[in-house]
């Protein structure tokens, strides 16, 4: 069975984008970029790929979740397929029918249990955190890049409410660049 894996970047305190959805602040530290190079490739935007001399397959995802607030920052830049690598679904009960993406207006849980059950790689869950919070409990492994940064509020990883879940320590790896990258698998 596929994996749904939330890969994020988060603050210390939590939070995976400032108030207005920017991550800018997290900045763009070279060995962070490095890491998913090379070990998810595929996170990284197509336009950004070539630039950045990525040319590796796919490695672990086929299929990337996004929600709405995720998607809308590509758009604004002209962007209509950030992840054409990959087959890219944006929840969105308010967004046109689209042919660069698929867009579900339909419950998030139910249909990424249904996703998971079909053959394939991996599915990157990218955020934001609305779509965590309500996908959480299908999330089978969370990698967060931790950076080395407190926001003080913003978007938090998982928009849920009190809902506790358990997840076991899978391993992390420091980067130079002071960014730690930690994996959990649900318990």
């Amino acid at each position: 069975m596929r994996k749904l894996v939330y890969f994020v970047a988060a603050s210390i305190d939590g939070y995976i984008a400032a108030p207005d959805g920017s991550w800018e602040f997290f900045g763009a530290p070279d060995a962070s970029l490095a890491f998913m190079a090379e070990q998810f490739p595929e996170t990284l935007p197509t336009h950004l790929r070539a630039a950045l001399g990525v040319d590796a397959p796919n490695r672990v995802f086929d299929t990337v979740l996004m929600g709405r607030n995720t998607y809308e920052p590509a758009l604004q830049a002209g962007i209509t397929s950030p992840y054409a690598h990959l087959d890219q679904i944006v929840f969105s009960r308010t967004l046109a029918a689209s042919s660069d993406v698929r867009i579900v207006a339909d419950d998030p849980l139910p249909f990424a249990e249904k996703l998971k059950q079909q053959p394939g790689a991996d599915i990157w869950l990218a955020g934001g955190g609305n779509l965590a919070g309500q996908l959480l409990p299908a999330v089978d492994e969370l990698v967060i890049k931790l950076n080395p940064v407190l926001a003080g509020g913003g978007i938090p990883l998982a928009a849920a409410g009190f809902q506790p879940h358990r997840f076991t320590p899978a391993g992390t790896t420091a980067l130079t660049d002071g960014v730690q990258v930690m994996r959990y698998r649900a318990a």
